[in-house]
């Protein structure tokens, strides 16, 4: 899911990557960048992506975002349905010129859906992702861009999330899954997912790519919770053009990618393999969707022990991608190896308008006004025969010579 943040710089890398390059974020917002936005760094290359992946995170965490970051995000939409990474100002409409993509689309429908009363920008969010729909099924980054497996899946995922049944959006006689399973390497070669075909036609295994693949192959957006728990080890097998069987294959690639480390590892250049937390995060919902929570459980034990300082220093996102594999896997986000992933995420940005917390001590106080063996009404009736009382006194006072 990083993977299809980073998809602005990874046009040019040839690899959807993400938040785990963002520089370190401040407590609050900088009073230079727009009131509501989470993070503090430049939001040109993220700024719709980290606020959905912000509020979709609260969300799932049953916290009541606050109306100013929502109406940051709604703010950013394009006449045609369309969302940019990031419009510096929305004064006037998007043109030519704006950098609208799907990922950005695709990211803010699953947000708006899941925060729900935003069914007229979700509508037309999705009219503009079916507009610009591929030949082969899938969608690119860009409006016209060759397909790619990330971009196909984080839509097929904004598609469910909204409601539609991503079979039938078709396109040329093919739909998402035929695209996305045409970046499925064969078992000989891994079962993994690339992002596309390389100048050559050929196929090269992605584990950011495979990540998303899974979750796209079995029709999930990025938010999923436990699938149910598969039987023995991971194993790869011909897919024959099932979408499901694909994904299957696709999350044995990464039980193997991590069985050894519980990690999944990024190269940069000239620098030696180092742990990615962002793509570890992203197998790690992909995992726990496809089998199950214990199928997840050596890569969410690695995030708890190591992932707090990347997430401190990457933002909004990084902290969102922890907390969606927390739920993914069925872990404890408010304690996540010692850490409320929650808290820290809220204190990126403005201050929700509630949080689950706070909903449990109201909800405890009520509890507890309940189990009184004597109960509100208890107290209003002592009150209001003690008010009685006091006025016959009063009254009694006053006529005394």
């Amino acid at each position: 899911m990083n993977a299809l943040r980073r998809s602005a710089v990874a046009l040019a890398a040839a690899a959807v990557v993400g938040a785990a390059a963002v520089p370190a974020v401040a407590a609050d917002p900088s009073p230079s960048l727009p009131q509501g936005l989470y993070g503090s760094t430049d939001p040109t290359y993220d700024g719709v992506w980290r606020q959905s992946l912000a509020l979709l995170a609260q969300d799932t965490t049953g916290v009541d975002p606050a109306p100013a970051a929502v109406e940051w995000l709604t703010g950013q939409q394009c006449d045609d349905g369309s969302f940019a990474p990031y419009r510096a100002s929305t004064a006037r409409d998007c043109d030519a010129k704006t950098p609208v993509d799907t990922n950005s689309t695709a990211a803010a429908v699953q947000a708006l859906t899941a925060l729900g009363g935003h069914d007229a920008a979700v509508r037309s969010a999705l009219a503009w992702l079916r507009s610009v729909q591929n030949e082969d099924g899938g969608w690119g980054y860009s409006p016209g861009g060759a397909s790619d497996a990330n971009s196909t899946s984080v839509v097929i995922g904004a598609l469910a999330a909204a409601g539609t049944d991503p079979v039938k959006a078709v396109k040329g006689g093919r739909t998402p899954y035929d695209a996305l399973l045409s970046f499925a390497l064969p078992c000989a070669r891994g079962g993994a997912f690339a992002f596309q075909p390389d100048q050559d036609e050929k196929l090269t295994a992605n584990t950011d790519a495979t990540a998303a693949g899974v979750l796209g192959a079995l029709g999930k957006g990025l938010v999923t919770g436990p699938g149910e728990a598969a039987d023995g080890a991971a194993a790869c097998a011909g897919a024959d053009g099932d979408p499901r069987r694909a994904a299957a294959n696709g999350a044995a690639y990464l039980a193997g990618a991590v069985a050894e480390d519980g990690y999944l590892k990024s190269a940069l250049a000239g620098a030696e393999d180092q742990p990615d937390h962002g793509n570890t995060a992203d197998a790690v919902v992909a995992l726990a969707a496809q089998g199950g929570a214990e199928r997840a459980a050596k890569p969410l034990a690695w995030l708890e022990k190591n992932a707090a300082g990347w997430a401190k220093r990457s933002g909004p996102a990084a902290w969102a991608q922890l907390i969606l594999a927390a739920h993914a896997a069925g872990a404890d986000p408010a304690d996540f190896g010692g850490t409320d992933l929650v808290a820290a995420l809220n204190a990126t940005g403005p201050a929700p308008r509630a949080t689950a917390s706070d909903q449990r001590k109201d909800e405890d106080k009520e509890k507890k006004e309940d189990d009184s063996p004597f109960g509100t009404w208890w107290y209003v009736g002592v009150f209001a025969v003690v008010g009685v009382g006091i006025g016959f006194l009063l009254s009694n006072r006053k006529r005394q010579p």
